[in-house]
């Protein structure tokens, strides 16, 4: 009886992960990606070459997709990034007049052309992505710095969405 009831727990349990896969449900023809500049639409200096540099990294990092030239990529990613900008969050109490904490945040626009059948497959997704970063004496250092975390985690959510996107669906859709 006591191995009855083992067996059939097993059984439980792997009827449950009977769906999952170790495998990307990216098709294999579509697993090239170019990333093109990312257009700055926001009063922060080069915003758009880190962003960009940051979903390079992150598409390396993730490994479903390979870098590839433009025109060798089956997806391009682009990018519109519509606002960045800082707000004080927090001032030093011994002197009321000093900004001591600041909230960054961006949003942007995405899209993913899939090169290979001419079409857009996701247009001008938003993204929002915001940090903070403490200031003492030099706002543009703390800016800087933040604008690096902030373009990744813009990049993870980017990465996330790639992956995850039904391009199977979409290519279904496109021989209709």
């Amino acid at each position: 009886m006591k191995n009855l009831c083992c067996c059939l727990t097993v059984l439980a349990l792997c009827a449950g992960c009977v769906s999952y896969t170790w495998t990307s449900s990216v098709p294999e023809e579509m697993r090239t990606v170019a990333v093109s500049m990312f257009v700055n639409e926001s009063d922060v200096t080069e915003l758009g070459n880190i962003v960009a540099g940051q979903v390079l990294r992150e598409f390396q990092r993730e490994g479903t997709f390979k870098i590839a030239r433009l025109d060798e990529c089956a997806v391009e990613v682009q990018g519109v990034i519509k606002n960045a900008g800082s707000s004080v969050t927090a001032y030093e109490r011994r002197t009321g007049a000093r900004n001591r904490e600041h909230r960054f945040s961006m949003t942007a626009e995405v899209s993913f052309i899939d090169k290979r059948r001419g079409r857009v497959v996701v247009n001008n997704r938003k993204y929002r992505a915001e940090t903070t970063y403490l200031v003492n004496d030099d706002v543009t250092t703390g800016e800087r710095d933040a604008s690096r975390r902030l373009a990744d985690d813009l990049a993870r959510q980017i990465v996330d969405d790639a992956v995850s996107t039904d391009w199977d669906g979409a290519q279904a859709e496109s021989r209709r």
